[in-house]
Protein backbone atom coordinates (compact mmCIF):
# COMPACT_ATOMS: atom_id res chain seq x y z
CA UNK A 1 0.00 0.00 0.00
CA UNK A 2 2.71 2.19 0.95
CA UNK A 3 4.65 1.81 -2.17
CA UNK A 4 1.42 2.63 -4.17
CA UNK A 5 1.39 5.51 -2.77
CA UNK A 6 4.90 7.12 -3.53
CA UNK A 7 4.68 5.81 -7.23
CA UNK A 8 2.13 9.57 -7.96
CA UNK A 9 4.98 11.89 -7.87
CA UNK A 10 3.89 15.73 -6.41
CA UNK A 11 3.88 18.50 -8.54
CA UNK A 12 7.52 20.85 -8.55
CA UNK A 13 8.94 23.62 -10.02
CA UNK A 14 10.73 21.45 -12.46
CA UNK A 15 7.67 19.99 -13.67
CA UNK A 16 7.17 20.62 -17.18
CA UNK A 17 4.22 23.42 -17.66
CA UNK A 18 0.78 22.32 -18.51
CA UNK A 19 0.30 22.49 -22.49
CA UNK A 20 -2.64 24.32 -22.32
CA UNK A 21 -1.05 27.20 -20.24
CA UNK A 22 0.04 30.33 -22.04
CA UNK A 23 2.97 30.51 -24.14
CA UNK A 24 5.92 32.63 -22.42
CA UNK A 25 5.88 34.84 -25.40
CA UNK A 26 2.12 35.80 -24.04
CA UNK A 27 4.01 38.93 -22.37
CA UNK A 28 5.80 40.03 -25.26
CA UNK A 29 2.61 40.15 -27.03
CA UNK A 30 1.33 42.27 -24.39
CA UNK A 31 3.96 45.29 -24.50
CA UNK A 32 4.09 44.92 -28.19
CA UNK A 33 0.05 45.60 -28.23
CA UNK A 34 1.18 48.36 -25.35
CA UNK A 35 2.99 50.05 -28.23
CA UNK A 36 -0.01 51.92 -30.13
CA UNK A 37 -1.23 53.07 -27.08
CA UNK A 38 2.10 54.87 -26.06
CA UNK A 39 1.86 56.37 -29.71
CA UNK A 40 -1.96 57.35 -29.17
CA UNK A 41 -0.76 58.99 -25.74
CA UNK A 42 2.19 60.53 -27.55
CA UNK A 43 -0.05 62.73 -30.45
CA UNK A 44 -2.26 63.52 -27.71
CA UNK A 45 0.32 65.25 -25.19
CA UNK A 46 1.74 67.06 -28.45
CA UNK A 47 -1.60 67.67 -29.45
CA UNK A 48 -2.61 69.18 -26.22
CA UNK A 49 0.78 71.29 -25.66
CA UNK A 50 0.54 72.81 -28.99
CA UNK A 51 -3.25 73.75 -28.74
CA UNK A 52 -3.15 75.10 -25.33
CA UNK A 53 0.33 75.84 -24.30
CA UNK A 54 3.42 76.89 -26.93
CA UNK A 55 3.26 76.78 -30.81
CA UNK A 56 6.34 77.05 -33.54
CA UNK A 57 5.99 79.45 -36.15
CA UNK A 58 8.29 80.34 -38.89
CA UNK A 59 8.89 83.21 -40.42
CA UNK A 60 8.33 83.61 -44.53
CA UNK A 61 9.17 87.09 -44.95
CA UNK A 62 10.54 90.46 -44.32
CA UNK A 63 7.06 92.25 -43.61
CA UNK A 64 8.72 92.18 -39.44
CA UNK A 65 11.93 93.43 -39.98
CA UNK A 66 14.19 94.37 -37.87
CA UNK A 67 12.45 92.28 -34.88
CA UNK A 68 11.91 89.08 -37.02
CA UNK A 69 14.03 87.71 -40.09
CA UNK A 70 13.44 85.57 -42.77
CA UNK A 71 14.23 82.20 -41.44
CA UNK A 72 13.19 82.57 -37.60
CA UNK A 73 11.85 79.94 -35.80
CA UNK A 74 9.83 80.77 -32.82
CA UNK A 75 7.23 79.82 -30.19
CA UNK A 76 4.35 81.29 -29.57
CA UNK A 77 2.26 81.24 -26.22
CA UNK A 78 -1.44 80.22 -26.46
CA UNK A 79 -3.02 81.04 -23.45
CA UNK A 80 -2.69 85.08 -23.75
CA UNK A 81 -5.47 85.40 -26.41
CA UNK A 82 -8.06 83.12 -25.37
CA UNK A 83 -8.67 79.80 -27.21
CA UNK A 84 -10.71 79.35 -30.40
CA UNK A 85 -10.89 76.16 -33.23
CA UNK A 86 -7.91 78.26 -34.75
CA UNK A 87 -6.03 77.46 -31.50
CA UNK A 88 -6.24 73.73 -32.41
CA UNK A 89 -4.48 72.24 -34.97
CA UNK A 90 -5.74 71.97 -38.35
CA UNK A 91 -8.34 74.85 -37.00
CA UNK A 92 -10.91 71.51 -35.69
CA UNK A 93 -14.21 73.00 -35.37
CA UNK A 94 -14.41 71.94 -31.88
CA UNK A 95 -14.47 75.06 -30.18
CA UNK A 96 -17.75 77.37 -31.15
CA UNK A 97 -16.75 80.50 -29.96
CA UNK A 98 -13.24 82.23 -28.48
CA UNK A 99 -13.16 80.89 -24.86
CA UNK A 100 -11.26 82.83 -21.85
CA UNK A 101 -10.78 85.56 -24.20
CA UNK A 102 -8.22 88.43 -23.39
CA UNK A 103 -7.37 91.44 -25.31
CA UNK A 104 -3.63 92.03 -26.80
CA UNK A 105 -2.02 94.93 -25.80
CA UNK A 106 -1.07 97.38 -27.74
CA UNK A 107 2.67 95.94 -29.47
CA UNK A 108 1.96 92.59 -29.09
CA UNK A 109 3.53 90.94 -31.74
CA UNK A 110 0.61 88.24 -33.04
CA UNK A 111 0.06 85.31 -34.70
CA UNK A 112 -3.34 85.21 -36.14
CA UNK A 113 -5.54 83.86 -39.15
CA UNK A 114 -5.27 86.02 -41.55
CA UNK A 115 -8.56 87.41 -43.54
CA UNK A 116 -10.26 86.77 -46.23
CA UNK A 117 -9.52 83.14 -46.23
CA UNK A 118 -8.58 82.60 -42.95
CA UNK A 119 -6.25 79.56 -43.45
CA UNK A 120 -2.85 81.42 -43.54
CA UNK A 121 -0.86 82.07 -40.52
CA UNK A 122 0.37 85.87 -40.42
CA UNK A 123 2.50 87.39 -37.70
CA UNK A 124 2.52 91.51 -36.83
CA UNK A 125 1.98 93.88 -34.43
CA UNK A 126 -0.76 95.14 -32.52
CA UNK A 127 -1.19 98.71 -32.96
CA UNK A 128 -5.09 99.50 -32.94
CA UNK A 129 -7.82 98.03 -30.42
CA UNK A 130 -11.65 98.56 -30.13
CA UNK A 131 -12.60 102.26 -30.48
CA UNK A 132 -9.33 103.81 -32.04
CA UNK A 133 -8.63 105.86 -34.46
CA UNK A 134 -5.53 104.84 -36.77
CA UNK A 135 -4.04 106.72 -39.68
CA UNK A 136 -0.77 107.49 -41.32
CA UNK A 137 0.19 110.63 -42.03
CA UNK A 138 3.24 111.94 -43.99
CA UNK A 139 5.08 108.22 -42.88
CA UNK A 140 4.16 108.56 -39.04
CA UNK A 141 1.51 106.79 -37.20
CA UNK A 142 -1.57 108.33 -35.31
CA UNK A 143 -3.77 106.54 -32.72
CA UNK A 144 -6.56 108.93 -31.55
CA UNK A 145 -5.29 112.21 -33.56
CA UNK A 146 -1.86 112.24 -31.81
CA UNK A 147 0.96 111.30 -33.58
CA UNK A 148 3.10 108.21 -32.25
CA UNK A 149 6.39 109.38 -31.28
CA UNK A 150 9.27 108.40 -33.90
CA UNK A 151 12.80 108.76 -33.85
CA UNK A 152 15.45 108.38 -36.08
CA UNK A 153 18.28 105.41 -34.92
CA UNK A 154 21.37 103.65 -36.41
CA UNK A 155 20.79 101.71 -39.78
CA UNK A 156 19.50 98.20 -39.40
CA UNK A 157 22.27 95.98 -41.40
CA UNK A 158 21.53 92.62 -42.38
CA UNK A 159 23.64 90.74 -44.84
CA UNK A 160 22.69 89.19 -48.00
CA UNK A 161 21.85 85.41 -47.81
CA UNK A 162 19.80 83.04 -49.19
CA UNK A 163 16.98 84.30 -46.96
CA UNK A 164 18.10 88.07 -47.53
CA UNK A 165 17.93 90.14 -50.33
CA UNK A 166 18.24 94.06 -50.27
CA UNK A 167 14.83 95.22 -51.31
CA UNK A 168 16.85 98.05 -53.69
CA UNK A 169 20.20 98.64 -54.92
CA UNK A 170 20.20 102.02 -53.05
CA UNK A 171 20.23 99.51 -49.82
CA UNK A 172 23.20 97.82 -50.98
CA UNK A 173 26.31 98.08 -49.19
CA UNK A 174 29.85 96.34 -49.79
CA UNK A 175 31.78 95.89 -47.10
CA UNK A 176 35.46 96.11 -46.33
CA UNK A 177 35.58 92.15 -46.13
CA UNK A 178 33.35 91.75 -49.48
CA UNK A 179 30.61 91.00 -47.60
CA UNK A 180 27.12 92.35 -48.87
CA UNK A 181 24.99 94.12 -46.90
CA UNK A 182 21.69 95.81 -46.57
CA UNK A 183 21.23 99.07 -44.94
CA UNK A 184 17.91 100.27 -44.49
CA UNK A 185 16.49 103.75 -42.48
CA UNK A 186 15.60 102.99 -38.91
CA UNK A 187 13.00 104.30 -36.30
CA UNK A 188 12.35 104.08 -33.01
CA UNK A 189 8.89 104.31 -32.19
CA UNK A 190 7.16 104.61 -28.61
CA UNK A 191 3.25 103.92 -28.55
CA UNK A 192 0.77 105.53 -25.26
CA UNK A 193 1.64 102.40 -23.04
CA UNK A 194 5.04 103.01 -23.50
CA UNK A 195 5.63 100.07 -25.66
CA UNK A 196 8.53 100.55 -27.68
CA UNK A 197 9.86 98.88 -31.14
CA UNK A 198 12.33 99.43 -34.09
CA UNK A 199 10.57 100.27 -37.35
CA UNK A 200 11.75 100.53 -41.16
CA UNK A 201 10.68 103.27 -43.01
CA UNK A 202 11.98 103.43 -46.70
CA UNK A 203 11.44 106.63 -47.92
CA UNK A 204 8.60 108.50 -49.32
CA UNK A 205 5.89 105.60 -50.70
CA UNK A 206 2.16 105.66 -51.21
CA UNK A 207 1.37 104.14 -47.63
CA UNK A 208 2.59 107.05 -45.95
CA UNK A 209 -0.99 108.65 -45.49
CA UNK A 210 -4.10 107.01 -45.63
CA UNK A 211 -7.38 108.17 -44.35
CA UNK A 212 -8.33 107.49 -40.62
CA UNK A 213 -9.92 104.10 -39.73
CA UNK A 214 -11.83 103.22 -36.22
CA UNK A 215 -11.48 100.27 -35.17
CA UNK A 216 -14.53 98.20 -34.26
CA UNK A 217 -15.49 96.03 -31.48
CA UNK A 218 -14.02 92.60 -31.72
CA UNK A 219 -11.39 93.55 -34.06
CA UNK A 220 -7.75 94.82 -35.05
CA UNK A 221 -5.83 96.97 -36.50
CA UNK A 222 -2.39 95.15 -37.52
CA UNK A 223 0.88 96.43 -38.60
CA UNK A 224 4.34 94.77 -39.74
CA UNK A 225 7.57 96.98 -38.68
CA UNK A 226 8.72 97.33 -42.06
CA UNK A 227 6.50 99.55 -42.81
CA UNK A 228 6.75 99.64 -46.94
CA UNK A 229 7.05 96.19 -47.23
CA UNK A 230 3.75 95.09 -45.70
CA UNK A 231 0.66 94.03 -46.37
CA UNK A 232 -1.60 94.52 -43.31
CA UNK A 233 -4.13 96.74 -41.96
CA UNK A 234 -3.75 99.60 -44.27
CA UNK A 235 -4.48 97.63 -46.83
CA UNK A 236 -8.48 96.39 -47.61
CA UNK A 237 -8.00 92.38 -47.01
CA UNK A 238 -8.31 90.53 -50.69
CA UNK A 239 -6.49 87.24 -51.56
CA UNK A 240 -2.82 88.00 -51.87
CA UNK A 241 -3.19 91.27 -50.74
CA UNK A 242 -4.33 93.07 -46.82
CA UNK A 243 -5.49 91.68 -44.38
CA UNK A 244 -8.67 94.38 -43.38
CA UNK A 245 -9.17 94.71 -39.49
CA UNK A 246 -9.10 91.53 -38.21
CA UNK A 247 -11.55 89.97 -35.78
CA UNK A 248 -10.27 89.11 -32.18
CA UNK A 249 -10.89 85.78 -32.73
CA UNK A 250 -8.39 84.89 -35.14
CA UNK A 251 -6.00 85.41 -33.08
CA UNK A 252 -3.59 81.96 -32.54
CA UNK A 253 -0.90 83.38 -29.80
CA UNK A 254 1.65 86.14 -29.11
CA UNK A 255 5.00 85.91 -29.88
CA UNK A 256 6.75 84.61 -26.83
CA UNK A 257 10.58 82.79 -27.44
CA UNK A 258 12.98 82.77 -30.33
CA UNK A 259 13.63 79.27 -30.66
CA UNK A 260 15.94 79.04 -33.87
CA UNK A 261 17.68 81.06 -36.33
CA UNK A 262 18.95 80.16 -39.84
CA UNK A 263 19.90 82.25 -42.90
CA UNK A 264 19.00 79.58 -45.17
CA UNK A 265 22.35 78.75 -46.51
CA UNK A 266 22.44 75.01 -44.80
CA UNK A 267 22.27 71.71 -46.89
CA UNK A 268 20.67 68.93 -45.63
CA UNK A 269 23.08 66.66 -47.00
CA UNK A 270 26.18 68.59 -45.66
CA UNK A 271 25.67 68.59 -41.42
CA UNK A 272 28.30 70.92 -41.04
CA UNK A 273 26.52 73.88 -42.67
CA UNK A 274 23.53 73.20 -40.14
CA UNK A 275 25.67 74.81 -37.30
CA UNK A 276 27.24 77.52 -39.73
CA UNK A 277 24.23 78.81 -41.34
CA UNK A 278 22.70 79.32 -37.90
CA UNK A 279 22.25 82.84 -36.40
CA UNK A 280 23.51 82.18 -32.86
CA UNK A 281 23.07 85.43 -31.44
CA UNK A 282 19.35 85.51 -32.39
CA UNK A 283 18.37 82.37 -30.54
CA UNK A 284 16.98 82.53 -27.19
CA UNK A 285 15.43 86.12 -27.37
CA UNK A 286 11.69 86.72 -25.69
CA UNK A 287 9.31 89.03 -27.12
Amino acid sequence: MTATMNDTPEASPQTPADPASPPPRAKKEKKEDSFPIFLVKLVLVVAIFRSFIFSPFNIPSESMLPRLENGDYLLAAKWPYGYSSYSLPFSAPLLPKRIFASQPERGDIAIFKAPPGNDVDYIKRVIGLPGDTVQMIGGVLHLNGKAVPKQKVADFIIPVSPNTDCLSAEFAVTEADGRLTCHYPQFRETLPNGKSYNVLDLGPRSVDDTVPVVVPEGELFLMGDNRDNSMDSRFPAMEGGGIGLVPQDNLVGRAAIMMWSTDGSANWFLPWTWFTAARWDRIGGTF
